[in-house]
C-alpha cells in the first residue's frame, strides 16, 4: 500500500467524497426515504420544516458533506495505517468500518433528533435508508483509496 503524502491525501479526499457521493445518490434514489437525509440537514439548517426544507441548500450540504466526509475518510486511512500497522486491505477495511459508524451514527444523533415535521413513524425508515446511502459511499470510497494506493 502506498502511502499519500498530505498533499496528496488533501487532493484525493474530496475526489474520493466527490465520487462516492455520487454513487450514494443512484442509491438514495431507489430508496423510499433516501433523499430525505439531505433535506434534513437544510431543515436544520434553516429552521424549517423536512419537507419544507429549500432543494438547492439541501444539494449543496449533501456535495459538501460528500466532499468532506471524503477527506475524512482518506484521514482514517492513513491514521489505521499508521497507527494499527495492518495490512493494505485490513487497513481500508478497519477505516470503512469506522467511516460508516461516523456517519450514520452523526445523522441520527446530531441532525435527526432536531428536525421539524417529521412524524416518528418515519424516523426508522429514514435512519434505515441512511445507513444503506452510507454503506454504497463507504463501500465507493474504501474501493478508490485501495485503488489509488495500490491496494
Amino acid at each position: 500500500m502506498t502511502t499519500l503524502s498530505l498533499l496528496a491525501g488533501l487532493a484525493l479526499g474530496p475526489v474520493v467524497g466527490l465520487v462516492a457521493t455520487l454513487a450514494m445518490d443512484v442509491v438514495m434514489a431507489r430508496l423510499p426515504e433516501g433523499t430525505t437525509a439531505p433535506k434534513v440537514a437544510a431543515g436544520v439548517l434553516t429552521d424549517t420544516p423536512v419537507d419544507d426544507a429549500p432543494e438547492r441548500l439541501a444539494t449543496w450540504v449533501h456535495y459538501v458533506a460528500g466532499g468532506g466526509s471524503g477527506l475524512l475518510f482518506v484521514g482514517l486511512v492513513a491514521a489505521t495505517g499508521s497507527l494499527l500497522g495492518l495490512g493494505s486491505l485490513a487497513t481500508v477495511a478497519v477505516a470503512g468500518v469506522a467511516q460508516l459508524a461516523l456517519m450514520v451514527g452523526f445523522f441520527a444523533l446530531v441532525p435527526l433528533p432536531r428536525a421539524s415535521g417529521l412524524p416518528r413513524q418515519r424516523l426508522g425508515p429514514i435512519r434505515r435508508d441512511w445507513a444503506v446511502s452510507a454503506a454504497t459511499y463507504v463501500v465507493v470510497a474504501a474501493a478508490i483509496v485501495a485503488v489509488a494506493t495500490g491496494v
